[in-house]
Order: C-alpha cells, then structure tokens, then sequence
C-alpha cells in the first residue's frame, strides 16, 4: 500500500495540480478537502497518512487551527502550503511543529521533496521503518519475498547476519543466501551500497 495523502487547498486548480502530480509519483489520494470542516471530516473517515495543508482555507478554522487537531489527535505528518510567509504567520504555525512548509507558488519537485523528508523525519521519530514493501518493489521495479523483506528491514537497521539469523531464527548461511539475492535484485555490490541506494 502506497502514502495516503490528504490535501487539503480551497483552490481547486491548485488541489487538482497537487493531485496530478502525487499520483504520477505513485501516491495515494485520500482525499481533497476544500474547507475546513470538510478537513475535519476527511481526516475521521479518510485515515491519511500525510496531510497537505493549506494555511489560508475556507470555513470556521484556518489550516492551523487544523494543524493543531491533528497533533492532539490524529498523530500524523503534516505539511504547510502557503502563500504567506510573513513572521506572524510563520510564529504561528511553527507552534504546531509541522514536518515541512512550502511557499506558493511551488515546483513540483519541492512538494516531493518535502513529503520524502517530512515523511522520513516521522518515521525517525516515532521508529517505524521508511522502507514499505510495496513502495520499494514500485521503486526499483522488482519483486521481494516476504524473507527477503525481512532481511531488508533488518539490514536497515544495521543488525549483523547473526542477528539476523537469531531473529528471523535461519542459518547464517540462509541468511547470506538472500542477503546475495539482494543484491542481485537491487544490482549492488555490497551492504553499504544498498543503504546509500534505499537513502
């Protein structure tokens, strides 16, 4: 399963560029809010796992009102899109700590950017692995085994064969058989090749 991304942006054209370009980068759309009360809804019954999250939008709450909500409530990643990036502004939504914000207008590749990073930042945060499955395999274009996934993880987290043998409870040399399929797979040489790749 792919991210969830939720927009939230009372502009339709710029919701709908947004959009254009999350789903031809392999995300997923959990929905596109134009107010903030229909926010509050999507973020109910959507189950995003990202937000993007206009500052200025239509309704009884501005999108830091909303920004708060999802801190107190929800415990997901947010990002600020905004065309205001006056100090008020800016002192205001830092108090809500969001994990990226961008001034409109924006390229393409800087939303990208700030959804790779803001998404990396919460997985540190709260340890839970940036490396999903399904996003791996679409990324690089190749099938992984449930084992081989399990290796994956476990390399990433930096554990030895052994460890990865007591753990996944195989022979070090099953282990260094998928570490070698691997890297057949993923066409490198060596562990530290495949962590600068993932990164």
């Amino acid at each position: 399963m792919s991210l969830r991304i939720l927009i939230v942006e009372d502009e339709p054209i710029i919701s709908d560029d947004i959009e254009s370009t999350l789903i031809s980068n392999h995300y997923d759309i959990a929905g596109k809010a134009y107010s903030s009360t229909q926010a509050v809804d999507m973020l109910i019954n959507r189950y995003p796992d990202l937000v993007l999250l206009d500052i200025s939008i239509k309704g009884d709450k501005d999108g830091i009102d909303i920004a708060t909500i999802i801190r107190e409530k929800y415990h997901i990643p947010f990002i600020y899109l905004t065309s205001f990036s006056d100090k008020l502004t800016l002192d205001r939504a830092k108090l809500t700590m969001p994990y990226g914000y961008i001034v409109k207008p924006f390229k393409d590749r800087d939303l990208l950017t700030a959804i790779e990073l803001g998404m990396y930042r919460f997985s540190t945060e709260n340890n839970i692995s940036p490396l999903i499955k399904e996003n791996v395999e679409l990324k690089f274009n190749l099938l992984l085994t449930k084992m081989e996934y399990s290796i994956l993880l476990l390399i990433w987290e930096g554990k030895s064969n052994k460890a990865m043998g007591e753990t996944l409870f195989i022979s070090i040399n099953t282990v260094k058989t998928h570490i070698k399929n691997l890297y057949e797979k993923f066409e490198v040489g060596s562990r530290n090749e495949l962590l600068v790749l993932l990164r």
